[in-house]
């Protein structure tokens, strides 16, 4: 019996070491995941001849030779772009000063990193000639159709503040600029407050300019505001928007014709509405951008703007206090472009 065990001892020995002598296949490295592609980076806009940069530089590729993949989207409603960003649906929108500034007050954290324009006669109001209104004064008790809280409100304000009125003193009627030129057009108001390209559309039509920001130089410019934290996450990303979009102004003001051209697909009207719309705005370049934003010693006009934007809002019970726009007009990126 025990030679019997000892002889199965011996055979289990034997597998077992030819087991452990056999050949075994070599461990697979582990493979590395796919690397996570690159969301893109979402810009809102508002259909407006001033974010010719922006149409440019989508169209003519430039975002992408820069290294980034720039998609931008139309969202014409202040409060939706606003959601949005705060949503980080879209990582930053084109917007005017005044709209920038109530939504900084408003909570939402942004940093202005491009200035695109400013309207010198790009935004205007306009009265029917049917309404019999030949001066400002002449408003008074009547019907004005604009966009509340929004550069819109904050020129048709200024506007009647210069001439002794208040907002008050004209019957609010409550559309976005689009709406606003097509109900005067209608004949559904007398008079409304809106932009290019619609001020040409409906001066065409037989109705009368009234005035212009030509009347208001510096009030309404337009700014590339990005979210707070993309922006603190991306800097790479944001200076490669920034030197695109410098480039595209470049363009713009080399080749008047072909920017239009590019520019009128997005505004969807003609070219040659859109050279006459171009005609009433300063597009900012890189030099006019460094004298805007200005240095921490001393800061540019963009600081002033961003006050009198804020100042309209108190007044206008929107917000409690004028925003500091200290830390939120970053400079950074345009300096590094010099």
């Amino acid at each position: 019996m025990k030679k019997t065990i000892a002889l199965l001892l011996i055979s289990l020995l034997v597998l077992s070491f030819a087991a452990g002598c056999g050949k075994s296949e070599p461990a697979k490295p582990a493979q590395p995941a796919p690397a996570a592609k690159a969301e893109p980076i979402i810009i809102a806009y508002t259909p407006w001849n001033g974010y010719g940069a922006l149409f440019v530089a989508a169209q003519k590729g430039m975002f992408k030779a820069k290294g980034v993949d720039v998609q931008i989207q139309s969202i014409e409603d202040v409060g939706a772009r606003k959601q949005s960003i705060v949503a980080k649906k879209i990582q930053g929108m084109a917007a005017s000063v005044d709209v920038s500034v109530a939504a900084i007050g408003q909570g939402v954290p942004i940093k202005f990193v491009w200035a695109f324009d400013a309207s010198a006669g790009a935004d205007g109001l306009l009265v029917t000639k049917a309404s019999g209104i030949k001066t400002i004064a002449d408003l008074k008790g009547k019907e004005v159709a604009y966009h509340k809280g929004s550069a819109s409100h904050l020129y048709l304000s200024t506007l009647l503040k210069k001439n002794g009125m208040k907002d008050e003193d004209v019957k609010a009627v409550e559309m976005k600029a689009s709406e606003a030129a097509s109900a005067l057009m209608a004949g559904k108001v007398p008079a409304a407050v809106t932009w290019e390209p619609h001020i040409t559309k409906a001066a065409a039509a037989g109705n009368i300019v009234l005035s212009t920001t030509k009347d208001t130089p510096a009030l309404i410019a337009d700014v590339l505001a990005l979210h707070e934290d993309f922006v603190k996450a991306n800097p790479d990303a944001v200076q490669k928007i920034v030197a695109a979009l410098s480039e595209a102004t470049d363009f713009i003001q080399k080749n008047p014709d072909e920017a239009a051209k590019i520019m009128a697909t997005e505004l969807k009207e003609k070219p040659e509405e859109t050279l006459a719309g171009n005609k009433t705005i300063q597009f900012y370049n890189l030099k006019d951008n460094l004298a805007l934003f200005g240095t921490k010693e001393k800061p540019g006009a963009l600081f002033e703007v961003a006050k009198i934007a804020g100042e309209f809002y108190v007044g206008q019970k929107i917000l409690t206090k004028v925003p500091d726009v200290t830390n939120v007009i970053d400079s950074t990126f345009i300096n590094k472009l010099k």
